[in-house]
C-alpha cells in the first residue's frame, strides 16, 4: 500500500498545477484527470462484469490459505471505493472494511460494488478546482484528485487479482475477451 501510495502522490503532485489554473484558462477536466477517470472505468467495469458473472463456488474460491476469496475481494473493493470517493466529495470516510464485512452473498456483494460506483461516479464528475482542495489520505497530505486517482490504481491492483483467480479456475477474464 505504501508503494501505491507514493506513485499515487507522485501523480498527484503532478498534476496539482495544472489544476491550480484560473477557471479560464482550465478545462473542466485536464488531461491527466480524464485518464484516471478513463482507467478508473475501465478497471472498475471489468471488474464489475467478473463479478456478476463469477459462480457462486467462484466467490468462495481462494488461490491459497491466507488470501482474500474472490467474493471478499469483491467486498474489499466495493469498501475501499467508499473510502476513497468519501475523501474525494469532502464527506464523513466510511470503514474501508465495512462492505467485506457485512455482505456476504453473491448478490450482497455485487450490489454493494454497483452501488460503490454509483457514489464514485459523483466523485469522478466533481471539476478540477475542488479536486485540487488538500485532503488527509492514511495520514499523508495529498489532494481529493490523489484520493480517486488512488482509487483508480486500487481497482486495477485488486483487478490484477480477479484475472489470476479467473484464470485458476478456466475463465476468461473480461478484459482479455474479444471486442474488449
Amino acid at each position: 500500500m505504501k508503494a501505491i501510495l507514493t506513485s499515487m502522490t507522485a501523480v498527484a503532485v503532478l498534476v496539482a498545477p495544472a489544476c491550480a489554473q484560473s477557471q479560464a484558462d482550465a478545462p473542466t477536466t485536464s488531461p491527466a484527470f480524464a485518464a484516471t477517470t478513463g482507467m478508473w472505468r475501465a478497471m472498475t467495469g471489468h471488474f464489475t462484469t467478473a463479478a456478476e458473472e463469477g459462480s457462486d463456488s467462484l466467490y468462495a474460491f481462494r488461490p491459497v490459505e491466507g488470501v482474500r476469496s474472490f467474493g471478499e475481494l469483491v467486498g474489499h473493493v466495493a469498501g475501499a471505493q467508499y473510502m476513497f470517493c468519501a475523501i474525494a466529495l469532502g464527506e464523513e470516510v466510511p470503514d474501508e472494511g465495512a462492505v467485506e464485512e457485512a455482505a456476504k452473498s453473491k448478490a450482497e456483494l455485487v450490489a454493494a460494488l454497483k452501488a460503490s460506483t454509483e457514489y464514485c461516479n459523483r466523485a469522478y464528475a466533481l471539476p478540477d478546482a475542488q479536486l485540487a482542495a488538500p485532503a488527509t489520505i492514511f495520514g499523508q497530505a495529498n489532494t481529493r484528485m490523489g484520493a480517486l486517482a488512488m482509487n483508480s490504481n486500487h481497482n486495477a491492483e485488486h483487478y490484477g487479482n480477479v484475472v489470476v483467480y479467473l484464470r485458476l479456475n478456466g475463465i476468461v477474464p473480461p478484459s482479455s475477451r474479444r471486442g474488449m
